[in-house]
């Protein structure tokens, strides 16, 4: 099968285009054909080094699949050749990632595409979508009337938790480039603040009048993270998908009894489910900000990392077309 292989960390000139056999199919396992997959920070993370442990080189990565059931292991029952359907690989899993023609999955992460989406709609939705269901439905706990600020409203997983949040009730706030601020609002934000023109804590303040959100869900890190409890209500949960670069300072969380939760998402059956409940219903809608064909995978890591589609602000997920 055709796929693309990480053989060095570094840069993108390390993604190439290779032969490589398909994955043997254990018991209980699927082989899916891969019509296609999507880029996701996580990807390019992996790629410059910053998880070598647990990438052992050569390797496939990739973390979201749309396709078709090619063939079965024993014990499963509840697929068949010709399904269609949507999952996120094991992900560090030992038989490769979806950068590639076929990939092989553990029958508990996979269910049936959502019927109403085209492949590279459903790819665009797994990873980030149960980013943002773990994030605001598994550990904040969001409830309705209550405001979330999410970070980053125009990425991936920003603009999926947006119309996730607006489904369970909340006023929902997210931090913008000014140029995507009608876009935010469109996926349902009530409000976009451009960090850009000003000091995102003082907008939060004045659009609360000074009583905070009661969660952020931030996508960011860094600065962003360290500064999210001086925008928390009493008892606010701030909920993190990023990784902590820096020791942070919690002297602010203190003060308003925030509770802290640090995300990396873990997929299974059952948020898919939920997710495709919500996708069917058209309670959320994929976001596809630009398209490659598996061979330009490097172009696509390169649009991600710099936040641009040509020369055009980059909205929602980079998908890649395979099968």
């Amino acid at each position: 099968m055709k796929a693309i292989v990480l053989t060095a960390f570094g840069g993108v000139e390390h993604l190439q285009l290779q032969e490589i056999p398909v994955p043997d199919v254990d018991p209980g396992e699927l082989l899916v054909r891969v019509i296609a997959t999507s880029i996701n920070p996580l990807d390019y993370q992996i790629r410059r080094g910053d998880y070598p442990a647990y990438v052992p080189l050569p390797a496939v990565i990739g973390h979201d699949v749309s396709g078709v059931v090619e063939r079965v292991g024993a014990g499963v029952h509840d697929f068949k050749p010709g399904d269609e359907v949507f999952y996120t690989p094991k992900i560090f899993g030992p038989k490769g990632g979806s950068y590639a023609e076929f990939n092989v999955v553990p029958q508990e992460l996979v269910t049936h595409k959502p019927r109403n989406l085209t492949h590279a709609e459903a790819a665009s939705t797994t990873l980030v979508g149960g980013t943002a269901w773990e994030a605001l439905v598994s550990r904040a706990r969001l409830q309705p009337a209550e405001t979330v600020l999410i970070h980053g409203g125009a990425g991936g997983v920003g603009s999926i938790a947006i119309q996730l949040a607006k489904t369970m009730g909340a006023r929902v706030l997210t931090t913008c480039r000014a140029p995507q601020a009608d876009f935010v609002r469109s996926l349902g934000a009530d409000e976009a603040i451009d960090y850009e023109s000003g000091d995102y804590v003082d907008h939060v303040r004045e659009l609360t009048g000074a009583r905070g959100v009661n969660v952020v869900l931030d996508t960011i890190g860094g600065r962003t993270l360290e500064r999210s409890p001086q925008v928390l209500a009493d008892a606010g949960r701030v909920v993190s998908i990023v990784d902590i670069a820096t020791p942070q300072n919690l002297n602010a969380a203190w003060g308003v009894n925030a509770e802290y939760h640090f995300v990396f998402t873990r997929q299974n059956r059952g948020k898919l489910l939920a997710l495709k409940d919500l996708l069917e219903r058209e309670r959320i809608r994929p976001v596809i900000g630009a398209t490659f064909p598996l061979a330009r995978i490097g172009d696509a890591h390169t649009a991600l990392e710099n936040g641009r589609n040509g020369d055009q602000p980059l909205r929602g997920k980079v998908v890649i077309e395979v099968g």
